[in-house]
Parts: C-alpha cells; sequence; structure tokens
C-alpha cells in the first residue's frame, strides 16, 4: 500500500533541509516523486544523500534560494522569524508548514507507530524500522539518526505500516493520530518550553488523546513519570511493558554478554526469549518496547522477537568510531543525565575492566542551568572526564550558567574532570589520559561528535 503525495507537497522547500527532523521528510517526499527544495546552513553527507534522490540542496540561507513555484516551505521550530527564506515565503504568500504538520501528512492512509519519550526515541522507533523491515513488511520510517545497516533515518516504504519519532520538546507530537503510541518515559526537559511537570503531562496527555480509535497506548511499568502518565489517561487501551510486577509485558530477565543482552519476556501467558544486539538494560527495554508495539498491531510476538536482534544500532547512540593505540573511540549522543547515566552503565557492563574516559559537552544553556548538577554527578560513573563549552544550539547564552557547574557537581561528587575550552585541544588532552584497553566516549547532541576522528588520529600517532 503506497499512499500518493499530499498535493501541497509537490514542491516543497525546506528551510533546514540537513537536520535529522527535517532531512528524514524530504528524503521520503523525494522518494514518492515530490520535487524537493531546500537550504542549509552548511553542506554534508545528507545534503549529499538528497541530492542523490533529486533534491536541490543550497548552502546558506538567501530569499533567492526558495523557488516561486514552491508549494509550501516546511519549517522547524528552530527556524527563526528573521530567515531570509522565510521573510521571502510570507511576501509571495508561500503557505508555511511545520515539519511536524509535513510528517502527519505522510503518515495519513498508513497505521502510524509514533515513539515518544524524554529518552530512547531514536532507538526505539529504528528497532521497529530495522525488525518490521526484516519480516518483509516494508514500513515507511522517519527516525531521528542514520541506521546502522540501511543508513538513512527515513524509507518511504511500500507496507502499511509508518514508523516515526514523536518529539515532544515543541508538542509537536500533537498533531500525529498514530495507531500505536508508544510512551518510554517521561521526565522534565526543554525547559524552555515546559516550566513544570504538569505542563510536560498536560502535553503527555494531549498525545494519548490523538491515538485513533481502537488504538493502543504503550507504556513503561518501571518510569515513575510513564505510569503516573498511566493514571491520567482516559478512553484508550493501555499496555504496560517493563520489570515491574505488574507489567502486561514482564521482563523476567536480561542477561549481559558483551556487546549484546539475551532478553526473556512473559507476553500472553508465553516465555519469549530473544536476543538484543546492543548493550544495555536500556536499550533492552526499548526493544521490549518495539515488541509490545507490534503485538499491538497484530504482529506475533514469536516472529518479531527474532527479528529484534537485526538491529545493530544507530549513528551517535554508543556507535564505535574505530580504535587506535588499543583505545576504542565510542560516540554517545546523551545529553540529559538520565541518557548519560544509562549509557555510562551500559558502557561499565561491557567494558569489564576498561577504563572508561568521557569528552562530555553540555548541550543548550536551559538545560545545563535546570540540570548541571546531575549531570556532573552522572560523569562521576566514569574514571576520567573532559568538560567543554556549552553547545548553544538555538539558545542565547543565560548569565551566570557555563560548564563549570557541571564541573563542580562533577568533583563534589568525587569525579576526575578537566575543562577544556578549545576543542582543538581535545585530542592531545586525550591522547594524555588513555591507554591500551581504555574507551573512550564523545558525549552530548552537539558537535563534539566531530572529535572521535580527531582523537583516533592522534592516538594512532
Amino acid at each position: 500500500m503506497a499512499p500518493g503525495l499530499p498535493p501541497a507537497m509537490e514542491r516543497p522547500h525546506f528551510i533546514g533541509i540537513g537536520g535529522a527532523g527535517m532531512s528524514g521528510i524530504a528524503k521520503i517526499l523525494a522518494q514518492r516523486g515530490a520535487k524537493v527544495a531546500g537550504s542549509d546552513a552548511k553542506d554534508s553527507a545528507t545534503a549529499e544523500a538528497l541530492r542523490a534522490l533529486g533534491a536541490t540542496v543550497h548552502i546558506g540561507h538567501a530569499a533567492e534560494h526558495l523557488a516561486g513555484d514552491a508549494s509550501c516551505v516546511v519549517v522547524s521550530s528552530a527556524i527563526r522569524g528573521d530567515n531570509p527564506e522565510l521573510a521571502r515565503a510570507a511576501e509571495s504568500g508561500i503557505p508555511v508548514v511545520h515539519r511536524s504538520d509535513a510528517l502527519a501528512a505522510l503518515m495519513d492512509g498508513l497505521r502510524p507507530i509514533a515513539v515518544a519519550g524524554t529518552h530512547g526515541k531514536t532507538t526505539t522507533t529504528s528497532m521497529l524500522a530495522v525488525s518490521l523491515g526484516e519480516l518483509g513488511l516494508n514500513p515507511s520510517y522517519a527516525i531521528g539518526g542514520d541506521l546502522d545497516a540501511p543508513g538513512s533515518n527515513a524509507l518511504h516504504g511500500d507496507g502499511e505500516i509508518f514508523v516515526a519519532e514523536a518529539d515532544e520538546s515543541d508538542r509537536s507530537f500533537h498533531k500525529y493520530a498514530p495507531e500505536v503510541a508508544i510512551v518510554l518515559n517521561v521526565e522534565l526537559d526543554h525547559h524552555a518550553n515546559y516550566a513544570s511537570m504538569d505542563e510536560i503531562y498536560e502535553s503527555f496527555e494531549t498525545f494519548a488523546g490523538r491515538i485513533v480509535p481502537g488504538g493502543t497506548l504503550v507504556v513503561s511499568a518501571d518510569h515513575d513519570g510513564a505510569r503516573e502518565l498511566t493514571r491520567r489517561v482516559r478512553d484508550v487501551r493501555v499496555v504496560t511493558y517493563g520489570e515491574a510486577q505488574d507489567a502486561d509485558v514482564r521482563v523476567l530477565s536480561i542477561v549481559p554478554q558483551g556487546l549484546r543482552s539475551e532478553v526473556t519476556v512473559l507476553l500472553d501467558g508465553r516465555e519469549i526469549t530473544f536476543t538484543v544486539s546492543v548493550p544495555g538494560r536500556h536499550y533492552a527495554l526499548n526493544a521490549v518496547a518495539a515488541l509490545t508495539a507490534a503485538a499491538a498491531l497484530g504482529i506475533p510476538a514469536a516472529r518479531m522477537a527474532p527479528a529484534l536482534a537485526a538491529y545493530t544500532g544507530v549513528k551517535r547512540r554508543l556507535q564505535l568510531k574505530g580504535e587506535a593505540g588499543g583505545v576504542q573511540v565510542i560516540d554517545s549522543y546523551a545529553h540529559h543525565p538520565t541518557e548519560m547515566t544509562a549509557d555510562l552503565e551500559a558502557m561499565r557492563g561491557a567494558a569489564g575492566d576498561a577504563r572508561i574516559l568521557v569528552v562530555f559537552q553540555p548541550h543548550l544553556f536551559s538545560r545545563t542551568q535546570e540540570l548541571g548538577k546531575e549531570m556532573g554527578e552522572a560523569l562521576a560513573l566514569a574514571d576520567a572526564s573532559v568538560v567543554l563549552d556549552i553547545y548553544p544550539a538555538r539558545e542565547d547564552p543565560i548569565p551566570g550558567v557555563t560548564s563549570e557547574l557541571i564541573i563542580d557537581a562533577a568533583r563534589a561528587a568525587g569525579a576526575d574532570v578537566t575543562p577544556v575550552h578549545d576543542k582543538g585541544e581535545v585530542p592531545d588532552t586525550v591522547a594524555g589520559m588513555a591507554g591500551p584497553g581504555d574507551l573512550v566516549l564523545t558525549m552530548g547532541a552537539g558537535d563534539v561528535t566531530d572529535l572521535g576522528p580527531r582523537i583516533l588520529d592522534r592516538l594512532a600517532k
């Protein structure tokens, strides 16, 4: 079943087309036959991949990049009002569409699975995309990271299932109408948009209320925030999963096996054991969420469970970048304390006696202001850390908010922390700290990922 192209999306122009969420939508539209164009601040492998699909990608933002025959302009919440292409759209009367509306249009007529939660969305969405593809169901998917196997963050499949990340950061997940919605966890994050946990709960309640009649809400039974959500939602079928005794799909065991885990669950009175091909308890639980969602769509767990082993990871989610001088360098997207703790615990379980060294780049001033202490405490799980300056992304600086908040908290928790303000000094700093057998994690949601190859080059010398 392959839906047609929404008329408003026949000639879309994307501002920030190289972004993780934007590029996925652009790829699917190109694969459906749309005449896709867009611009981005810098050239990238993503831009090249879009060009290979026939898209026109401009580097830099300028009014003349927007063609007069564009059917719409697609933007994300990160695009500022003074963008010249956005101004040209207003002058020309070209409709402006938020990326969430564009994604919702792509899901229309299909059976959507929307994956939400403060952490784990990309991994769980990816697990579903890979395993459903392994079963020959040919799903479409839009993911916030590139899969290891297909090497892409999006695909237009000819099956009836569409798997998508549902982003709560700007409430854009309220636009979707899924048949199955997954909520992995509910925590306070995105402090520029949410002032309290009550606001977070209200937002997730609205998302749950968007589930189509007869659909299912799949929720973690282990996470306090997710359990609170189940008490708040009404008029929707809820299926819980996790290690809690009262979980509908109960995890009986998670057994680490090096960089893999063997998971046993009790589902509909049957014990099912399967392999998760990435390390860490949190990834094992994400796989159980995927298994539960597939069951809600009518896919037998006995078929889905072995297919989950085909998932080998997503770029930037504990991705091995290489080895030099006996030191492995791994890239982690973790930028919230819960994510940082989960990835460090996963690596501790897989590392044995190896030392774990972290190069951490805080992401956003607002997040650091609210969670700097917890970030520092998470870094205490490493043997030593290098902490960089805050990556601002879309934010302006906040007076008094610097990475020193994290460094002070980490030292108070007993951590060995070295501040480095110039990213160019990091390879030499790490080379002076690391020895054969050590693991180095570049951690954060900003451009810290670029340091992995440079660290490897320095270690090789």
